[in-house]
């Protein structure tokens, strides 16, 4: 599969690009606003990986992933929205970071809602219980949700979510579930700065695929 990568230099779009290169399974397209930092970028990398500015990036692919920062993200989407042809997995949460801990996005829609609003594809959200720190060589020890309204495209999408966890690539329902599943992202994020650890979730009393 082609996957574009947008905000493949930042933290956790990077660390998603470098494991799909370390499997070898898959042409990688990085995807940044400059498209000198996100060829530089698909260098490091290696040969099955190219750069380009984010327009460019969504060309000729089979998926978009949106990895960029939560603020960016509708900007973008809004920006690739007209060269947009394939599904788009949308995979940040909208996060405030208070002195009692961090909590999620209080708008009645989740940002992959917001999203599907800005462009014609399908939109499916999903990941957001996995942890760039826990995107290494080996496969993270965690199961991975994905929802979303379109079956193909969610199937694309879970494809990708089962090649970085050992555990399950899991349908988590239509796409009103990513305001549940972005919410998740805060709860991660908060056991990790409680417990200084690299938390992810796997799901008990599901029957073997």
């Amino acid at each position: 599969m082609k996957i574009a990568v947008l905000g493949g230099t930042g933290s956790f779009g990077g660390a998603l690009a470098r494991r799909l290169v370390t499997l070898g399974e898959d042409e990688i397209v990085i995807g940044s606003r400059d498209a000198a930092r996100a060829e530089a970028c698909a260098a490091e990398f290696g040969d099955a990986t190219s750069g380009a500015a984010n327009l460019d990036a969504v060309s000729g692919v089979e998926l978009v992933v949106l990895a960029v920062v939560a603020d960016a993200a509708l900007a973008t989407a809004a920006a690739i929205a007209p060269a947009l042809e394939v599904p788009l997995l949308s995979v940040a949460s909208v996060l405030s970071f208070t002195r009692g801990g961090v909590i999620p996005d209080p708008d009645a829609l989740s940002l992959a809602e917001r999203i599907q609003q800005l462009v014609r594809v399908s939109v499916s959200a999903g990941l957001h219980s996995v942890a760039a720190s826990n995107l290494g060589e080996a496969a993270a020890e965690e199961d991975a949700f994905v929802c979303g309204d379109d079956a193909a495209g969610k199937a694309l999408a879970l494809t990708l979510a089962g090649k970085l966890v050992s555990g399950r690539a899991l349908d988590a329902g239509p796409l009103a579930s990513a305001r549940t599943l972005e919410g998740l992202t805060a709860v991660i994020v908060n056991l990790n700065r409680r417990y200084r650890g690299h938390a992810g979730i796997t799901v008990t009393g599901l029957p073997s695929a």
